[in-house]
């Protein structure tokens, strides 16, 4: 039984694990088990099956005991059961040990000093708020968070305060009347949609509470993202898989992540926090996709997407940019261009989804204080496609000469209003036209904010800020894959 000189054994005891008898020590950091083997007349011993669990991977321990039917509680001690994390993967997985010993001193001995220790796991929250969007996706939320999450929940201690969300906009309501201080995190069980309000809440309470109109403020609580969408792409970003159980088990072992977020503004207003905004191209598609809200989301998003190719132009803009490693030196040195792009891209965090396993922008990571800028120029209609094939693939999205791609803090980006052709104008079969839209006065673009519809008119300013934001989770290079639309 492998312990270092160094640990301290605590506990030191005789439990059976299934029918044999076991040597468990018990240290501060891990919990360890050897069998114990009967000398053999001929002097020889098999290899002993040894194991161990560590106590940051263990989340509940129970005293196991004899119930008949119906029997609520009593009963004759049997033990104790630890439950633990295992890994497999990027997924976490829930397991039991079942330490059997009828002595109810000792269980019990062991109980109390198990979960003394357990205490000592400071960042393991006991008191969540817990936002559910009933509406996400194909409406499991509710289902998603009553069979997976709760009973997690449950058997980790872990005290929760619900809100079923009635519409968009209320989990923001209602963070900003709450008193946080009486929870240890906030959980969201929902779609992106629903993640990108709760960021926004919580980063605006606390610009809020400490009275910072004009700077951010660093988050207070931590957020949990329980996937429940269609994309699920910040659950991703700190999950790698798409597991309602995973994300629960990073939640209860107070795995913590910090995260950087972007503000976006105009003319000096706050529009709202986030992680990643496509203009152009996203921004179109999630727009022609808002207005088919009835159909079923894989479906309405290959609708929007096949279109808006089908009506691809680009949008004239002015996009500046301001480099990161310019910008650590305290001189603002703004890069400007002018031209035809058929999307922009800002993302603060990697942007992992089934659909892109290493990420929309795997250039950069969830907290390195800066904004991965992908600038599509204008090209032909079969290039562009060529491009958005290579995410799917993992490799050589950016390696065309129309791509462009920077490491930022903040960026700038001003549509210019030109003559050109009508969105809604019919074309013949063939490539994109080097022709931009018309944009008249009053005109407002659609951003893809987090998956979120945002219309605005004017100029966008996206500053990045470092670690605004904490999440439970950890940093992800690459996300599970699955199979991608297969629409282009």
């Amino acid at each position: 039984m492998s312990v270092s000189v160094n640990e301290c054994v605590v506990l030191h005891g005789i439990f059976k694990l299934g029918k044999k008898s076991h040597d468990v020590l018990l240290t501060r950091t891990k919990l360890t088990w050897t069998p114990i083997i009967p000398e053999n007349p001929t002097g020889e011993t098999g290899v002993p099956q040894s194991g161990e669990v560590l106590l940051q991977d263990i989340f509940a321990v129970k005293v196991k005991r004899r119930r008949a039917a119906g029997q609520e509680s009593g009963g004759p001690v049997l033990g104790v059961a630890l439950f633990w994390c295992r890994r497999k993967g990027r997924r976490l997985e829930e397991d039991t040990l079942h330490l059997h010993n009828a002595s109810s001193e000792h269980t019990h001995t062991w109980y109390n000093t198990l979960k003394e220790l357990l205490t000592g796991f400071s960042s393991r929250p006991t008191y969540l708020k817990v936002f559910i969007n009933p509406s996400s996706h194909k409406k499991e939320a509710v289902h998603i968070y009553r069979d997976h999450v709760a009973p997690l929940f449950k058997m980790a201690d872990i005290r929760t305060d619900i809100t079923v969300t009635e519409r968009k906009g209320h989990a923001l309501s209602v963070m900003k009347e709450c008193k946080l201080d009486e929870y240890d995190g906030v959980v969201c069980v929902g779609g992106d949609g629903s993640v990108a309000e709760l960021c926004h809440a919580l980063v605006l309470r606390a610009q809020l509470d400490a009275d910072s109109p004009e700077k951010p403020v660093r988050a207070t609580l931590p957020l949990g993202i329980i996937p429940a969408g269609s994309t699920d792409v910040v659950s991703c970003s700190v999950h790698g898989v798409r597991d309602p159980v995973t994300a629960a088990l990073h939640i209860v072992l107070g795995h913590l992540q910090q995260v950087d977020m972007c503000s976006f503004s105009s003319h000096g207003q706050l529009v709202r926090f986030g992680f990643s905004a496509m203009f152009g191209f996203g921004g179109r598609s999630l727009a022609r996709a808002e207005k088919k809200r009835w159909m079923p989301s894989s479906r309405r998003r290959e609708y929007a997407l096949v279109k808006t190719l089908a009506r691809l132009r680009p949008e004239d803009c002015q996009l500046s940019f301001l480099s990161a490693k310019k910008s650590n030196k305290g001189e603002e040195s703004w890069v400007t261009n002018q031209g035809l792009y058929l999307s922009i891209s800002i993302m603060s965090i990697p942007c992992l989804s089934p659909h892109a396993p290493q990420g929309l922008a795997p250039n950069t990571s969830l907290a390195n204080g800066s904004a991965a800028l992908i600038a599509v120029g204008n090209t032909s209609r079969s290039e562009f496609i060529k491009h958005l094939k290579r995410y799917s693939s993992s490799t050589g999205q950016f390696n065309f000469s129309f791509v462009e791609t920077h490491v930022v803090s903040a960026v700038k980006i001003r549509p210019c209003s030109l003559i050109g052709c009508s969105e809604d104008e019919s074309e013949e079969e063939g490539d994109s036209k080097t022709t931009p839209f018309i944009h008249t006065e009053g005109t407002t673009f659609p951003w893809n904010i987090d998956g979120e519809l945002v219309e605005i008119a004017n100029e966008v300013l996206i500053r990045v800020h470092p670690r605004l934001i904490t999440l439970y989770g950890e940093e992800v290079e690459e996300a599970e894959s699955s199979v991608s639309c297969s629409c282009i």
